[in-house]
């Protein structure tokens, strides 16, 4: 049987050269590329066609960041197939992203440049806000909706007999210190980004804790600094311009400047050819390079409270029962 395969985000980036990658791997999947603008899904199926001519690319429109979209679009899913292999949870976003000049110049010539570039800690800071549904944009978009579309594909996730998987595309800019379990949506700090992504890593924790045994299996990967729409729009074109040779150089002394999506894109293909059962739940799967390009996964181990991850679970669980009552009272907040 031909495996099901659904990538949001898919577009552009990490999650078109993940489409690719895996369509190179098997040829006979059936691949469905869930994304925001139907445009853009449909130049990436065609793209991926030129190479693979005779894919099967099924096209879905989601906007993660949207209750209703996710509702329809799981409604959709649930009409088109009959089960789903693997789920890659890769739409996100980074709205409005400042930098703090200063420290980025002065961290060039210090010792945690390295760092500094591959996490972004005491770099970046965001402007987030309220979408239609009154839940703040980056949590619902990055964490809420893909955990909404998850409760309503677990009839396709957990099929009797069968074993499925989700993956998360997480980052190394999530960090404990950027989330509050009293204020999971973010709505009191300006790193949105890495609050919904150490988010993330907990959720998938928590949902091994209560999946596993019905043969859903959750995992979490950091693609490596890779050059996309969302890094170029953190920084004026001038300064990249500046920038990128001595990122290059760098690359040199570190595995983590992976740059390309089909290098950032490594972890999640070979999460793609690993046994479920011999995964580690408690690890990230880091995409690296080599300073001569060779790709390669390595897992490290996360810092999650099981405690906060399970407390995150049960919040989740109690807002998603909200957000449906909203969508059954057609009393969505503006």
């Amino acid at each position: 049987m031909e495996k099901v395969v659904l990538v949001t985000g898919a577009n552009s980036g990490i999650g078109l050269a993940l489409c690719e990658r895996l369509l190179t791997e098997d040829s006979q999947l059936l691949l469905c590329l869930a994304c925001r603008n139907m445009k853009r899904a449909e130049d990436a199926r065609s793209a991926l066609l030129t190479s693979h001519i005779n894919a099967h690319i099924d096209l879905l429109h989601l906007d993660v960041g949207s209750v209703q979209s996710v509702l329809a679009a799981a409604q959709e899913l649930k009409a088109r197939y009959n089960r789903i292999d693997f789920l890659y949870l890769n739409a996100g976003i980074m709205p409005n992203p400042q930098v703090d000049v200063k420290a980025l110049f002065k961290g060039l010539f210090s010792r945690n440049v390295i760092n500094m570039f591959a996490t972004a800690e005491g770099l970046l800071t965001q402007q987030d806000r309220l979408n239609s549904d009154g839940l703040q944009e980056v949590f619902a978009t990055n964490l809420f909706g893909h955990f909404l579309l998850i409760r309503e594909l677990e009839p396709l996730l957990c099929p009797g007999g069968q074993t499925s998987r989700i993956v998360w595309t997480s980052s190394s800019n999530a960090r404990r210190s950027a989330f509050s379990i009293e204020d999971i949506q973010h709505r009191n700090g300006m790193e949105p980004y890495s609050s919904s992504k150490y988010a993330s890593d907990m959720l998938s924790l928590a949902l091994n804790r209560h999946k596993n045994s019905q043969g859903l299996f959750s995992s979490v990967i950091c693609p490596g600094l890779v050059m996309t729409n969302l890094t170029y729009g953190i920084l004026p074109s001038f300064f990249w311009t500046l920038i990128m040779p001595i990122m290059w150089l760098i690359r040199i002394f570190t595995n983590t400047f992976t740059l390309t999506p089909y290098n950032g894109a490594e972890a999640l293909h070979w999460l793609f050819v690993q046994n479920s059962e011999s995964l580690d739940p408690r690890a990230k799967y880091h995409s690296l390079t080599s300073g001569l390009g060779k790709n390669y996964t390595q897992p490290q181990q996360m810092d999650i409270d099981e405690q906060m991850s399970e407390i995150l679970y049960s919040k989740l669980l109690e807002l998603e029962k909200v957000v449906r009552k909203k969508q059954s009272e057609g009393n969505v907040d503006k």
